[in-house]
């Protein structure tokens, strides 16, 4: 039986669809991916905390849902938007369907509306907060709420999705990850890696390992105090959700250990370590997410097809001298990486470990290491 359900922007505008998933109502800032693929990858990124999704590609669930391509251990978005859910899994590796997985996992979906129309008024108009529901169907209430909804600029989103403690990371990539013809050019010689998890992706962590790294994920509230107690030989800052100035005690650690580790920052974390240098940071107008993002390496000319997620970025009118623009987003020019002219600590706003790909960019993790290789003192002789 097809159930009725509605989103309402705070704008005023509705869309009335059909529900799948999950019933129930949620609100959020309603945002748009623009990849085809990966769309199991996007359900499980913590990065998407407090926000509604809607994927720009018309159908979304004909690979199904498998038990591998996960990024955490649950749901964190709130809500999900697609043109068309297909009733057909059609994929080897599924072992489920889309509908029944939001189900399981309490996600309310909405499909039948015209996406395009939505995605353009967030275009032009910018990231708005919405309401999604099967339960009130009234406009001018759907509406009223939405507007009451607090949205994500001053929220620490981070609080919500850290884990409760330290973990020793014994995950590798999979095959269906690994790329055959890009093996490492350094040898990790079993560095031990830090990395605080502001909302991270399984996938860094599965890189790290593969390099043969040692990975002790920290939560994102730790000390460093509570970092340095690991002796670690690199600290690495995760994606996360959210507004990046509320979390404070985020941009003091990174401050106090940028001066005593080489330090590696992907999307929330290139904004933690900009903050934590003295930089700021902005909201986008609808942010950039999707897996086919064009980024300019400044130092090698080259340019990369990266996968993005983040509705923030490092305001470079503000930016410290001790810091150099280093990537470049080649469709509205801001900030896409950077590093410090004085410390080891390089970061990229973008996900160089994207699962289902692209992998333009894996060369990062190579140079983590190649890092920590340089910082490390050499043993004494005779000992």
């Amino acid at each position: 039986m097809t159930r009725t359900a509605k989103l309402a922007l705070e704008d005023g505008t509705v869309f009335t669809g059909s529900s799948f998933g999950a019933t129930g109502e949620v609100d959020g800032e309603v945002v748009f991916n623009t990849s085809m693929t990966g769309y199991q990858e996007i359900l499980t990124d913590p990065s998407y905390r407090g926000q509604i999704i809607t994927m720009t590609y018309p159908e979304i669930g004909n690979c199904g849902i498998n038990e591998e391509d996960v990024e955490s251990a649950c749901l964190h978005l709130s809500g999900f938007i697609v043109r068309e859910n297909s009733r057909i899994a059609s994929n080897f590796r599924a072992t489920g369907n889309l509908d029944d997985y939001l189900t399981k996992h309490g996600i309310v979906a909405l499909e039948g509306i015209d996406t395009r129309a939505l995605v353009r008024r967030i275009r032009i108009s910018g990231a708005m907060k919405g309401v999604l529901s099967t339960e009130d169907l009234d406009d001018a209430s759907l509406v009223a709420k939405a507007k009451a909804s607090p949205g994500l600029v001053g929220q620490d989103l981070v609080r919500l999705v850290v884990p409760e403690g330290p973990v020793e990371w014994d995950e590798q990539l999979s095959s269906w990850s690994k790329l055959n013809d890009s093996p490492a050019s350094v040898t990790s010689q079993a560095f031990h890696v830090v990395a605080l998890d502001y909302g991270m992706k399984w996938n860094i962590a599965r890189h790290l390992a593969d390099l043969d790294c040692r990975v002790t994920v920290l939560p994102g509230n730790a000390t460093s105090a509570d970092v340095l107690q690991h002796e670690p030989d690199g600290l690495f800052l995760s994606n996360g959700p959210g507004d990046p100035e509320p979390v404070r005690y985020a941009i003091e650690t990174i401050g106090e250990l940028l001066p005593q580790l080489p330090v590696f920052g992907i999307c929330l974390g290139h904004q933690l370590m900009a903050l934590a240098c003295g930089a700021k940071t902005f909201k986008l107008k609808f942010g950039h997410r999707g897996a086919n993002q064009p980024v300019l390496n400044m130092e090698t000319g080259r340019v990369e097809i990266t996968a993005q997620n983040h509705g923030f970025a490092v305001d470079e009118e503000n930016l410290p001298d001790h810091l150099v623009v280093t990537h470049r987003n080649l469709n509205d020019n801001t900030i896409a990486g950077l590093s410090h002219r004085t410390f080891s600590a390089f970061s990229v706003q973008y996900h160089p470990e994207a699962s289902s790909g692209p992998h333009d960019s894996r060369y990062l993790f190579e140079q983590f290491l190649s890092n920590m290789m340089a910082a490390r003192k050499p043993t004494p002789a005779g000992r």
